[in-house]
């Protein structure tokens, strides 16, 4: 590992952040973004195993979500809320970083449009358009910034929060109409992204997994990525910068969508409009109905697994979307 970055992580100040923020069981936190007032809580998720992907009659089902098949996963924390702009920025704009970063860590590049469309950025809006490399990278300045190693959930483990037990469609069963309490989506969302945690969690205390922004996972996408899941933590590793699986739909899109084993492949004419020679790495310029959230494993790696991750995902794949 670099060695400016081991250093910065054994720093004083930022070990006893570390010691007065750990949580000392396996129970919800709140991480607080070093030298700002900006946090973010992270709920327990009991591991276990659950069927991946849909029944052949469920209401709405693709055939990438099958055969359904029975799998188990490890114990995660998931963040409460999808990261907002209040967090990301902290990242983005060296003028709200308060505390150093390594040397050598990259900043997101300006994007050349306002990417929100006008719906909302500060005060708790989902952060929207960036890659999936660009929410990597986020990860990568939290484990520098916090000595805790965050990264975005596998398809598999979202589903699994998704659920929070449930084998229906949707968290809290079948019946779409309940919908609206839950998510933001077609029906009710005026064709906008909302601020995070307005409306009903599921039964893990997780807002706004249905709905809002859909939400990058580690997983590249196949169409047989359900059918072909290994028994125990499956994740679908890349082999190329696209596509990813993006789960839980979005404020465009219909019910059928919104279902937790509903898959959507990414698309390279999410960044048409981008005249940059090459396009932007970090941002997608038509895709304001995307965004991330994070999760935390029970079981920190060690930090050389650690690094080994940031090279074969985030380096090895840089501008993945």
């Amino acid at each position: 590992m670099n060695k400016q970055l081991v250093t910065f992580l054994l720093g004083g100040l930022l070990s006893q952040e570390l010691t007065a923020q750990s949580p000392q069981s396996f129970s919800a936190y709140d991480q607080q973004l070093p030298g700002t007032t900006v946090s973010f809580k992270m709920m327990p998720v009991k591991g276990g195993r659950f069927i991946l992907g849909s029944p052949d009659n469920e209401k709405g089902r693709s055939k990438d979500e099958g055969p359904a098949k029975s799998v188990t996963i490890d114990d995660f924390w998931m963040g409460a809320t999808e990261v907002t702009f209040d967090e990301y920025d902290v990242y983005a704009d060296a003028e709200k970083d308060k505390t150093p970063v390594p040397d050598g860590m990259t900043r997101p590049s300006p994007p050349y449009i306002d990417l929100t469309l006008g719906m909302g950025k500060a005060g708790g809006f989902p952060a929207n358009s960036m890659s999936q490399y660009g929410a990597l990278m986020y990860c990568k300045w939290l484990y520098a910034k916090t000595g805790v190693f965050y990264r975005l959930p596998t398809a598999a483990e979202w589903e699994y929060a998704c659920r929070a037990g449930a084998t229906t469609a949707f968290p809290f069963g079948n019946d779409e109409s309940q919908l609206k309490d839950y998510a933001w989506f077609k029906g009710n969302s005026a064709e906008k992204y909302h601020k995070v945690a307005q409306l009903k969690p599921n039964a893990l205390g997780l807002y706004d997994m249905l709905g809002n922004v859909g939400e990058w996972t580690l997983d590249q996408y196949d169409e047989n990525g359900v059918a072909t899941a290994a028994d125990n933590n499956p994740w679908t590793t890349p082999t190329a910068k696209m596509s990813r699986v993006i789960k839980g739909g979005n404020y465009t899109d219909a019910a059928p969508q919104l279902r937790s084993a509903a898959r959507l492949k990414s698309d390279p004419v999410w960044n048409r409009r981008d005249p940059q020679i090459p396009k932007s790495a970090w941002w997608n310029a038509d895709a304001p109905f995307i965004g991330f959230r994070i999760v935390r494993p029970a079981k920190q790696p060690s930090a050389e697994e650690i690094q080994k991750f940031f090279d074969d995902i985030i380096d090895k794949y840089k501008g993945a979307r």
